[in-house]
């Protein structure tokens, strides 16, 4: 069965809302194995609404609606559909009686337009509605099926998840649900990590094989349709080993996760802890790493040393490396190796992790806008320093250094743990 979803409101248009329902009944949809292949945004106007309609069901077994189920004039998703199916509004008694009790029992007086809530297509089947007023609404014509359901995301969500998922069941015979999984990489770009699966991409049928690009992390979903989860586990399994024989040292998650929430896991599981010494970065990784529940059996504390002043009183990094004539400056291999030696100690961590660079947006100490350098020291062990280029606005440079920062702490706990 393939679908379209049409989102009804002139407020999406408008981007007064979000249209989160569409992603919503999305994944409900291809939970319940049934394809989206078009999702539609239109207006409150009736004949740009009839339009969406005739172009839905010339490519969709099912089209299925939400909003305009109100009680206003503009509120016209049942009138439309029902005067192109050539089929009468006609009251829900159930519905309507709701609706005479609610105002009833508020003392409150019922204009007629509330009335509108409790019509229904004829011949339709109504879906019930718990959270709200308006009855929903499912049928099928001329082998095109039908969908009803309210706009607000309260009522939708148990509407379609309740009497809507029961009425599609019984409308698809035997179901092959989606099944799928997604595997999270960092320290590798977009691009890179297709280039390395692009067999596997090209060549895809079942499973199929789709990237996503996040802001330092890339996500793979590989998704497969099965009747049981054994089969879908075993196809999930063989593609995952295909995969990770080619970018296995990527791949940081077996689920979709962020890198620090990753980062913590193998801190705690391995009873070590990080700390620390941010300049460029204002704080951010601290922010990230403490963002994870959990966090505080693996981060011992951080320090934003933004100033010269700061670092030297704070780390005790020597006012001579930071400045004056041919001082290696804040900004230098040097210094994030100071930055993540003395935080070490001072919290007497396992690992120390610092950031220094140019966040822009205009040079510092000479040195361009992009250029960063992390270093992590580890105890026991020597401290590794990296340097990096990284591109785009001022915010985008920081995420992206931190979230490099956290790939390869995340590689050097591994490295120490024995993993």
């Amino acid at each position: 069965m393939k679908a379209e979803i049409i989102a009804v409101g002139t407020e999406l248009l408008l981007g007064q809302i979000v249209n989160t329902n569409a992603q919503y009944l999305s994944r409900g949809l291809a939970n319940l194995g049934i394809d989206v292949y078009f999702q539609t945004v239109v207006g409150d106007n009736a004949g740009r609404l009839r339009e969406a309609i005739v172009n839905a069901r010339k490519r969709a077994d099912l089209v299925l609606m939400t909003g305009g189920l109100g009680p206003t004039q503009d509120d016209l998703t049942k009138d439309v559909l029902a005067d192109y199916l050539g089929r009468r509004l006609v009251v829900h008694e159930p519905s309507m009686a709701k609706i005479e009790a609610l105002f009833a029992s508020r003392g409150a007086h019922m204009v007629e337009s509330n009335r509108r809530q409790a019509l229904m297509i004829e011949g339709a089947e109504p879906l019930g509605n718990e959270a709200g007023l308006a009855v929903g609404v499912a049928l099928e014509a001329d082998g095109t099926r039908y969908m009803l359901l309210p706009g607000p995301p309260r009522e939708m969500k148990p509407m379609f998840d309740g009497p809507g998922t029961e009425w599609l069941r019984s409308q698809m015979g035997a179901i092959a649900p989606l099944h799928s999984r997604v595997l999270m990489f960092a320290g590798i770009g977009e691009s890179n990590l297709e280039a390395a699966l692009i067999d596997l991409i090209d060549g895809q049928t079942d499973p199929t094989v789709a990237t996503y690009a996040k802001e330092g992390e890339v996500a793979v979903r590989i998704s497969t349709k099965a009747q049981t989860d054994a089969e879908a586990l075993g196809k999930l399994d063989r593609m995952t080993e295909a995969i990770k024989s080619r970018v296995g040292d990527h791949l940081y998650a077996t689920e979709e996760r962020p890198l620090e929430a990753a980062v913590i896991e193998l801190l705690r599981s391995s009873g070590r802890r990080v700390s620390s010494a941010e300049s460029l970065s204002g704080g951010l990784l601290a922010e990230l790493l403490t963002s994870v529940p959990g966090s505080s059996g693996a981060f011992a504390g951080g320090v934003v040393s933004y100033t010269n002043a700061t670092k030297h009183a704070l780390l005790g990094i020597p006012l001579a490396q930071l400045e004056g004539p041919g001082a290696p400056g804040a900004i230098s291999e040097s210094t994030a190796a100071m930055m993540a030696e003395r935080v070490r100690e001072r919290t007497d961590s396992d690992f120390g992790i610092s950031l220094t660079g140019v966040a822009g947006p205009e040079e510092a100490e000479g040195k361009p806008v992009g250029l960063v350098y992390f270093a992590i020291a580890r105890r026991g062990g020597e401290t590794v320093v990296h340097t990096a280029h990284m591109s785009g606005n001022r915010d985008m440079i920081r995420l992206r250094v931190v979230k490099a920062a956290l790939y390869r702490l995340w590689q050097a706990i591994k490295a120490d743990a024995g993993g």
